[in-house]
């Protein structure tokens, strides 16, 4: 079959990633949307009777140091891992089947969640309990780390637009557990109870992304361009001799408007992936670390407030987060493009690499900004 001839039926190798996007951060956002029960489960036993979803007191109560600690340290043991095994995947991933990291990594999440949905029913001291709660934050965000790795080494064997729907799926699994969070505090349920249908709903989307792995290496449209990948790609002196007599062939009025520089209209056009607007793009996002510092953030001690109102800092958020997704799906779409079709899966893996490393720095730099505040 000719590669003009393919197409996929459906879009299902496109939806298909979308769920496997939505599978590799589904997990972590779960974990911290549901820091209310974790801390819950770190207080006397005394205060955790008299806490319901649908009741507040609104009275203070001491917290334990456990409790108050339970964010920072989530923190780390989620971002450790987190660049360790996407440093390991990049380099080991060629040493290991895809189906062994993928299908592996999808059943150890699945373990844990499981896991954790069970301990929502089983009284423990709050020690034990913090402790193996970290533990599989470290290991769903190792495993992650692999999947998320793998998964951007397999879109790099399709074309650009198969990175994307990861992307999306990433962006939707912070809202999807949000969403799904506000349900179950909604349903006006006691907080372990509702706990518990909030991680089994966990647990059905990672069985979806796991049914939907299997059924990608069924679609003849993946198979083609994987079957693809070990071949490299050489271009003849007849390609070379061809591309310097397209290039002499070329009118005038295309060489000049190549020499134009950028205008803003050209902003807004989807960039190549040659193209040097991107860095300058990603450069230019530095500008919303002082933005934000400058908004109205209590409490602060060393800088002034320069925009009070909270609508200046939803603002700068709506653009912030605008310009992430747009600029990170470019770099993942066209970073695999710039090298040989062998080594696309490699460069997806070491990219995928660098995302978690800007991620770990950002989170360490934050306590910095903060502190100048």
């Amino acid at each position: 079959m000719e590669v003009h001839e393919l197409k996929d039926i459906n879009n299902g190798v496109w939806f298909i990633f979308f769920i496997l996007g939505l599978g590799t951060l589904l997990p972590w956002n779960f974990f911290m949307t549901a820091t209310m029960y974790f801390t819950s489960r770190l207080r006397d036993p005394s205060q955790m009777e008299a806490i319901s979803v649908n009741v507040t007191s609104g009275e203070w109560h001491h917290r334990s140091l456990l409790e108050a600690k339970f964010n920072n340290v989530m923190t780390l043991c989620a971002m450790l891992p987190l660049l360790a095994f996407t440093c390991l995947n990049s380099i080991l991933h060629q040493r290991i089947p895809q189906n062994f990291r993928v299908m592996g990594s999808l059943g150890v999440i699945l373990v844990v969640f499981l896991l954790t949905a069970i301990l929502v029913k089983i009284e423990m001291a709050p020690l034990p309990f913090f402790t193996l709660t970290m533990i599989k934050i470290i290991i769903i965000n190792s495993f992650g780390a692999i999947l998320q790795g793998s998964l951007f080494g397999m879109a790099g064997l399709l074309p650009t637009k198969y990175t994307t729907p990861i992307m999306s799926g990433q962006g939707l699994a912070g809202t999807f557990a949000a969403f799904s969070m506000i349900c179950a505090i909604a349903s006006g349920s006691e907080i372990n109870d509702a706990a518990f249908g909030y991680f089994i709903t966990a647990c059905a989307v990672i069985i979806l992304a796991i049914m939907s792995y299997v059924a990608l290496h069924k679609l003849e449209f993946y198979q083609y361009y994987k079957s693809q990948s070990g071949n490299r790609v050489s271009e003849t002196k007849l390609d070379l001799l061809k591309k310097e007599n397209a290039a002499e062939n070329k009118p005038a009025f295309n060489q000049a408007e190549e020499k134009q520089t950028v205008s803003m209209l050209n902003i807004f056009k989807k960039p190549g992936k040659d193209s040097k607007l991107v860095p300058i793009l990603l450069v230019a996002r530095v500008i919303f670390v002082p933005l934000f510092m400058l908004c109205n953030v209590q409490p602060r001690l060393n800088l002034p407030v320069f925009f009070k109102h909270d609508a200046w800092f939803i603002v700068f958020m709506i653009f912030f987060a605008f310009s992430n997704g747009y600029l990170a799906s470019l770099c993942m779409c066209f970073g695999p493009k710039k090298v040989s079709p062998h080594e696309a899966e490699t460069a997806g893996a070491i990219m995928a690499f660098f995302l978690s490393l800007g991620l770990a720095l950002g989170a360490s730099l934050s306590f910095l900004f903060r502190g100048l505040v």
